[in-house]
């Protein structure tokens, strides 16, 4: 059975007696098979799934199924999910909550079965290359861009649970970063400001942040978000909560830092990813506190979504006296 990577040093804190049992209740949940083969149909699955579905993904009664689910939502590892407002007919389901899949999530994937490259993996890295050089060729060579491809992919390619997107979110990752080395080594100066969101899973606070100040700054502020230890997806509760205020962010996914964005960022938000994020001079860095929503009821997540508001007023009003970097440092 696999088995959890050691939580690094700075990156814990004991657990209080309510969070100790409740986390021995999930463990005792996980020795039960027909919980485990739940939460494997439940994170293999990209929608919720509504328990009828959920039975016949692991061959089993819907009686028996029903009981399996009961004991996870009472142990916190699966939510009831009844589709955000903004999505019209959706049905009802549960689906695996963020913090089970991210401390349990090893344990519910064959590690044999993992997303591999196919036979046609060298043939569509060539053409995002080919298709992305002609978007950059004034700034950058050929083998660059491909280098830029190769190294996108194998860094996104490494969590993907399911690879039906990824050649599009690759796409979109070396396109970023490849315009963020532009702007880093001042080859396109810009006088829009840049603000780069960082915590350890991208799958929360940081996302949360970008997509408001996405939503409140329009175009006139260039946002981007990493993680020093991205997670496979963006947290069902986090995208609940945003899309309870009209602020969108369910096209998103979780990126890896990497050295080009920070150089690009005039600034940099920092939020609980520690010494992970390298620093240049002539950015401003900006740690913000902030409670993880990962490990939050949903009412923890709403009030840490309004903390991350007020900072973004805050920021919008900060960036008029922030510098534009358009050289790089």
């Amino acid at each position: 059975m696999a088995t959890l990577p050691p939580t690094p040093a700075g990156h814990g804190r004991p657990l209080s007696v309510e969070d100790a049992i409740m986390r021995a209740a999930q463990l005792d949940a996980l020795s039960d098979p027909d919980c485990i083969k739940v939460l494997v149909a439940l994170a293999s699955s990209p929608v919720p799934l509504p328990t009828v579905e959920v039975a016949v993904a692991v061959s089993a009664e819907v009686t028996r199924t029903s009981r399996a689910l009961d004991r996870l939502v009472e142990t916190g590892l699966v939510t009831p999910h009844r589709g955000p407002a903004s999505v019209a007919n959706a049905a009802p389901g549960v689906v695996l909550t963020a913090d089970a899949w991210l401390r349990f999530g090893s344990l519910l994937v064959d590690t044999s079965a993992r997303p591999q490259p196919d036979a046609a993996t060298p043939q569509r890295i060539s053409r995002m290359a080919e298709q992305l050089y002609e978007r950059h060729s004034a700034h950058f060579s050929l083998p660059t861009v491909r280098g830029y491809v190769e190294e996108s992919y194998a860094l996104l390619a490494e969590r993907a649970m399911v690879t039906t997107y990824l050649p599009t979110l690759v796409y979109r990752f070396a396109e970023d970063r490849l315009a963020a080395l532009a702007r880093a080594e001042g080859r396109t100066p810009s006088r829009t400001p840049e603000v780069l969101f960082v915590c350890v899973h991208n799958a929360a606070r940081s996302q949360m942040a970008a997509a408001m100040l996405r939503h409140r700054a329009g175009r006139s502020v260039l946002v981007r978000t990493a993680g020093s230890r991205p997670a496979s997806r963006i947290s069902p509760v986090v995208i609940e909560a945003l899309d309870e205020i009209g602020v969108p962010v369910a096209h998103e996914f979780p990126k890896p830092l990497t050295d080009e964005v920070v150089r690009a960022s005039d600034v940099v938000v920092t939020m609980g990813c520690g010494e992970a994020c390298p620093v240049y001079s002539g950015r401003r860095y900006v740690a913000w506190e902030l409670d993880d929503p990962l490990v939050l009821p949903m009412d923890g997540v709403r009030r840490v979504r309004d903390e991350i508001s007020t900072h973004i007023g805050q920021l919008l009003e900060d960036l008029d006296s922030v510098p534009v970097s358009s050289m790089t440092t």
